[in-house]
Order: C-alpha cells, then sequence, then structure tokens
C-alpha cells in the first residue's frame, strides 16, 4: 500500500466514512489489521472519531480490539479519551480491556476523569474499569478529577463504592485534595473531605492541602471537619 493511500484510508477512517473503508476493505480484507506509521489500525481512528456503525464493521470484519498503538493507546483508550460513548461500549462489548494503559500509564477512566465525560465514567466502573488505577506519575482518576474540576466525575467515583482510596498519593505525595486545594475548587475540596479526605497528609515538600489552599478555601475546610 503505498503511501498516499494508507494516508487516505486511515483519514478517512478518522472522518467515520463507512462507505469508503466497507468498499476498500471488501476489495482488500488485510486492510483491517493493517497499520499506519503512528501503529494504529482503522479501528483506533473509527473509535477515535465514534463512528458506530464502522467501529461495528471493523469488528465483524476480524479486526483485533486490543491492539495498541506506538505509544500504547488501544481503541477504547481513544474513544474515552474523545467522550465517543457508543463506541466505548461496543468495544467493551466485544471484550477490549478497560484497565489497559498506554505507554505513560493513562488508562480510559483517567482520560475520561479527567476530560468529564460522566457517562463513560459510570460506563467503565460498572465494566470493573479500576478505580484506583495510576499512571506513571502515581495519578489515580479521583486526582485527575479534583484538579480538573470535573465535579459530576468526582460525586461519580466518590459514590461509587468503598474501593476507593481518596488519600492515595501520587509521585510527588500529593493526594487529590493537595490538588484540588492548589486549584482552589472549592466544591471538589468540600466533596473530598466530606468522604474521608485527610486535612494533615503532607507531600514530599512537607505541605499539607491547608498550606496549598488560599486562605477562605482554607477557613471552609478547617469549619467542615
Amino acid at each position: 500500500m503505498s503511501t498516499n493511500k494508507e494516508n487516505q484510508i486511515f483519514n478517512e477512517a478518522y472522518a467515520g466514512n463507512l462507505d469508503f473503508i466497507s468498499q476498500k476493505v471488501d476489495a482488500d480484507p488485510s486492510l483491517v489489521r493493517s497499520l499506519d506509521s503512528n501503529g494504529r489500525l482503522l479501528l483506533h481512528w473509527a473509535a477515535l472519531n465514534g463512528n458506530v456503525d464502522l467501529v461495528q464493521y471493523l469488528l465483524d470484519k476480524g479486526s483485533e480490539v486490543e491492539v495498541p498503538d506506538d505509544i500504547g493507546m488501544t481503541p477504547l483508550i481513544l474513544g474515552a479519551s474523545a467522550g465517543k460513548v457508543q463506541a466505548c461500549h461496543l468495544l467493551i462489548s466485544k471484550g477490549a480491556n478497560v484497565n489497559a494503559k498506554s505507554d505513560e500509564g493513562h488508562s480510559a477512566l483517567q482520560y475520561a476523569a479527567s476530560k468529564g465525560w460522566n457517562d463513560i465514567v459510570k460506563m467503565l466502573l460498572i465494566n470493573h474499569a479500576d478505580i484506583n488505577i495510576a499512571d506513571r506519575r502515581g495519578a489515580r482518576p479521583v486526582h485527575r478529577a479534583a484538579s480538573q474540576g470535573k465535579t459530576v466525575v468526582l460525586k461519580i467515583l466518590l459514590d461509587f463504592g468503598k474501593q476507593i482510596d481518596v488519600n492515595a498519593t501520587d509521585y510527588y505525595g500529593n493526594t487529590a485534595l493537595h490538588l484540588s486545594c492548589e486549584e482552589n475548587r472549592v466544591e471538589e475540596s468540600k466533596l473530598l473531605v466530606s468522604h474521608g479526605a485527610k486535612l494533615d497528609v503532607k507531600n514530599k515538600e512537607g505541605q499539607t492541602p491547608l498550606d496549598l489552599a488560599p486562605p477562605p478555601l482554607a477557613r471552609i475546610l478547617r469549619e467542615s471537619v
């Protein structure tokens, strides 16, 4: 397959062009197993686009569901990062590993938590995603939701069950409460404290969440315990 043709078919998959892809794949079924220069299948790009019919077609044609690209991203991780609920549901139903990680340790749940994709967060948790999954820097989904101000995601994580480690620390010794305080996330900080986050945990620099919080937030949190 020439470079131009390769670029075209993967670009069309990213555009969600089912008619174009089906014509090419019907003529040459091996295309579903071909990788582009990023180590991605057509399925990766279809998942990123979110065209469920195209994802289903490629799976029906024998595309593998779990192939990582050159940085470890699976189709499910890409779909989750882009907020494609139906595509993620289909990939999970076909056996996609909900706890797969990229080379940096980022999972579908971590991306969904960071970006506020509430329905995908719920879907992943229902399908046994590890609520405490950590990336290479030790950040968990709770860290991401707290630091990014994704209030609804944080509520989902905290309310989902007793499995969550609300005081888990990242590589720098920060809990989710450290990060929410540093970013002056009032609602997120109050939620964390109400679910057992500790005010006196020190990070590697010897700072507690209260040390990082602006004075008004620190006062609110002290009064809440």
